[in-house]
């Protein structure tokens, strides 16, 4: 057996900086937490060659006292952690007292602080872990801490480095969760003198988001706020027509820590059910704000992965409070949101504040005449969209304000309050006022869906039923039909806006909702069949009929043998019709028996859409003027119906002012 040594300190310290240190992000990540767990509301970040010459990082914290500053570099030395139960409430970013020491093993590093009690800072030098002279410097409150020649002194480390492109570009990945985790700080980061990243640090997270990601993914974005028991989630959701081919765009913070949590990327996914096309994932921004003592961020020194003492509980909040975002969505997508970029006439945007209007030769003359009168040829800066904010002591009560109104809501704030909401004109506050019509739909009344998503036994219900306030009021909304486009498409006109429905679709939907409200009663509405329809199968798929007959019987379909390979449908759900209904239990039985359908949930979710699909409009198939009235009627009774099935938007809304915007009526 090989005789055991005792490693020598320096090559200690080089073994220990690998697990903290493995690349430029590592050590930018690592000092920008430092720079956050001080107090700083402005942090800069500034990188050359991709951060293996030069990482600097400089703040306005607290500072260090020239004492502290020598200490700092030793080995788990640390100012966040006094005592071994401090560890069960990790407050802050950082707590190791790892990060500094690991860094000086293989980098220069130069310390520049002062706090706001000294006129005068310190400066330090170290060289891989050899100490300079602790000297007076005068800089600002704050600290900057240069890091030169990354890992000089290990050699193996750096050949694994990658491009100096790749490694600046996770420095800004990294930067950009650091910003969206904390919109209260000013982050700013310069790759090559050249700044790549400034946000406001006003508190906005919208504004943050918009500033690291731009417009394409701010404009497609729904506001989150729900406080669920003890768990608070806020943040932002993508529309379901904005979503994106991978799951980049998703991004979660726990108590303002960027994690990666399978739990609450379960719960959004799950929320967006029956709403999203196949191979599209939300992007979404939220932060769950919880009891420290309930997660446990000392897993791994990158700090990325947490554990979670209730992850039921936590699933059961995000999911609620996404899926509650998602309901209050208007039911009409924008036209401008889902049409391609190329089209510029749906391109409706407010001008921005100091953009010139446009005016004839004749009327520029008059007001160059007057220069007081060219100060009105400016656009004002339109005023955000009322937002909705939960008030403190009450977590279940949402607050509707809009102008010098203002009022409590209990449970989930009606349809169009939330951000995104048009403003409602003279004529919908008329319609407010008027008394409801009476309901033209078959069922006398109208609830909002329950969702479900898993069933747990012995577990409260998260929010407890409650009535519906006496203060708000919904009417069905009515809509004029214009008539049919291309046997397809059904044309309406609603206030000032012109609607464009895709009859499939919508029919799709309404059945789909129906289904899934017959599931949870109890039984699927079914009609018996005068004729027995007998349907001749392989011998795999009539195993796999009578193995499955609970599961086709809760469908709606009553199947029985009638002889070797021989099947019996004597009874289907109400909503189908009869020529539909042998190629449907062909592709039923299929299904059932690839058996790739996962969860009870998710199996009868598959046999829904297929029902709802087969017993809907078709499209290219004219309708008859009855037809359009009901499926328009039943459309606008329901509001949760924004989506099939299967992702596609139901309904596309052009309002009154961007028609006249495209035919150059308005300017």
């Amino acid at each position: 057996m090989p005789k055991i040594n005792l490693l020598d300190r320096e090559t200690a310290e080089l073994i220990a900086a690998g697990e903290v240190v493995d690349r430029p992000s590592s050590v930018v990540k690592e000092l920008v937490e430092n720079a956050i767990d001080a107090g700083a509301s402005a942090i800069t970040v500034e990188i050359g060659n991709g951060g293996v010459r030069l990482i600097r990082v400089t703040d306005n914290g607290c500072g260090m006292e020239e004492e502290d500053v020598p200490k700092a570099f030793l080995r788990h030395a640390t100012s966040k952690v006094r005592e071994a139960s401090d560890l069960d409430r990790i407050g802050t970013l950082g707590f190791r007292g790892e990060a500094l020491p690991s860094i000086a093993a293989v980098s220069k590093v130069e310390v520049l602080t002062r706090t706001k009690e000294n006129t005068i800072g310190t400066l330090y030098e170290l060289s891989g872990e050899t100490a300079g002279l602790l000297s007076e410097a005068g800089c600002p409150v704050g600290t900057t801490v240069t890091v030169r020649d990354l890992f000089y002194n290990v050699p193996a480390r750096m050949k694994f480095l990658k491009k100096d492109s790749t490694e600046a570009a996770a420095v800004a990945t990294l930067l950009d969760r650091l910003a969206l985790s904390h919109p209260e700080i000013s982050f700013k980061l310069i790759r090559d003198r050249e700044t790549r990243l400034s946000t406001p640090g006003k508190g906005d997270l919208l504004a943050t988001v918009y500033a690291v990601y731009g417009n394409d993914f701010g404009k497609g974005l729904i506001p989150v706020e729900c406080t669920v028991g003890h768990y608070t989630v806020k943040g932002f959701l993508s529309r379901p027509e904005c979503c994106r081919a991978t799951r980049s765009m998703e991004h979660f913070f726990i108590n303002h820590r960027y994690v990666k949590s399978m739990t609450m990327l379960a719960a959004v996914e799950e929320s967006y059910r029956n709403h999203l096309m196949v191979g599209k994932f939300p992007g979404c921004v939220l932060n769950l704000t919880l009891d420290p003592a309930e997660v446990d961020v000392n897993v791994h020194p990158a700090k990325l992965e947490v554990k979670l003492s209730d992850e039921r509980g936590v699933f059961d909040a995000v999911y609620t409070a996404c899926r509650g975002a998602l309901e209050r969505m208007n039911q009409a997508v924008a036209v401008r949101d889902v049409a391609p970029k190329r089209h510029s006439p749906f391109e409706i945007s407010k001008k921005p504040e100091a953009v010139q209007t446009r005016m004839s030769a004749e009327e520029y003359r008059k007001l160059a005449s007057r220069p007081e009168a060219l100060k009105n040829c400016y656009m004002e800066r339109v005023e955000p969209p009322k937002k909705l904010s939960v008030p403190p002591k009450e977590p279940g009560a949402y607050r509707l304000q809009s102008g010098a109104e203002e009022r409590y809501v209990q449970g989930l704030p009606p349809k169009g309050t939330g951000y995104g909401a048009s403003e409602k004109n003279a004529e919908n506050e008329k319609r407010e006022e008027a008394p409801a019509p009476a309901p033209v739909l078959e069922r006398e009344e109208r609830s909002a869906p329950v969702i479900h998503p898993v069933k747990v036994p012995e577990r409260e219900a998260l929010i407890p039923p409650q009535e519906e306030p006496a203060l708000i009021k919904e009417e069905i909304p009515q809509a004029r039909l214009i008539g049919e486009l291309f046997r397809t498409f059904l044309l309406a006109e609603e206030g000032d806006r012109f609607l464009l429905i895709d009859k499939h679709a919508a029919h799709e939907r309404i059945n789909f909702n129906k289904l899934l409200k017959q599931h949870r009663e109890g039984m699927v509405e079914r009609q018996l069949l005068l004729s027995p329809i007998i349907l001749t199968v392989s011998k795999e798929l009539y195993d796999t009929a009578l193995s499955h007959g609970e599961i086709l019987s809760s469908a709606g379909f009553s199947v029985e043998s009638f002889g070797e390979g021989c099947l019996s449908i004597r009874e289907i759900p109400a909503i189908l019709q009869n020529e539909s209904t042998e190629d449907l239990v062909l592709t039923l039985l299929e299904k059932l028996r690839t058996g790739n359908l996962g969860s009870a949930e998710d199996l009868f979710d598959d046999l829904y859409h297929s029902v709802a699909c087969k017993a809907s409009i078709k499209g290219n198939i004219a309708s008859s003027r009855e037809e359009q009235e009901e499926l328009l009627r039943q459309l606008m009774a329901d509001s949760t119906v924004r989506n099939c099935p299967h992702g596609r938007p139901v309904m596309l809304e052009l309002t009154r002012y961007e028609v006249e915007k495209m035919f150059g009526r308005i300017v």
